[in-house]
């Protein structure tokens, strides 16, 4: 694969991306949270809950080399009903053909800090009940978490969620 140089206007952080990938999720009608603890111990960068209780989960990689050594990746699977992977425009993305990273269950999102774009779709692969009942409870209550954080910033004082 050849190299590619990135100047400092094409460089995005996962930070661009992740924006963007919430304003695709949300004008698809799913609500996207950011930096979402799960049930594993995992963080998944974001996930977002549709209007029918489905989890989408998404994974952001803006180097080669994060996408590269990336093992725990699998983890995340059995805590969402469809997986993508998002990156920045520049970055190459030949790597997410391979089997490794599962392109028939794995969908693609390329994305910047003003919008993001699905490449290719995921597969719909439902989580068991009970498994989805405690996501959602856990993404309800971060989403909460940060409500409260957001109107009394002082509140993280005096209880954190586990």
């Amino acid at each position: 694969m050849a190299s590619v140089a990135l100047s400092d206007h094409d460089v995005q952080t996962a930070q661009d991306v992740a924006r963007g990938v919430s304003r695709l999720l949300w004008r698809a009608g799913i609500a996207p949270l950011t930096e979402v603890p799960l049930g594993n111990g995992r963080r998944a960068d974001v996930v977002g809950l549709g209007p029918d209780g489905r989890l989408t989960l998404v994974e952001i990689k803006v180097s080669l080399a994060d996408l590269r050594g990336d093992g725990k990746w699998p983890d995340y699977l059995d805590y969402c009903d469809r997986y993508f992977w998002a990156v920045p425009p520049a970055l190459p993305r030949d790597d997410l053909e391979t089997e490794w990273f599962q392109p028939a269950r794995a969908g693609l999102i390329v994305a910047d800090r003003w919008d993001g774009t699905e490449v290719r779709p995921a597969a719909w692969v439902p989580l068991s009940g009970a498994r989805r009942r405690a996501e959602t409870l856990r993404f309800a209550r971060r989403a909460a978490q940060r409500l409260l954080w957001a109107g009394d910033p002082g509140a993280d004082d005096a209880v954190r969620l586990p």
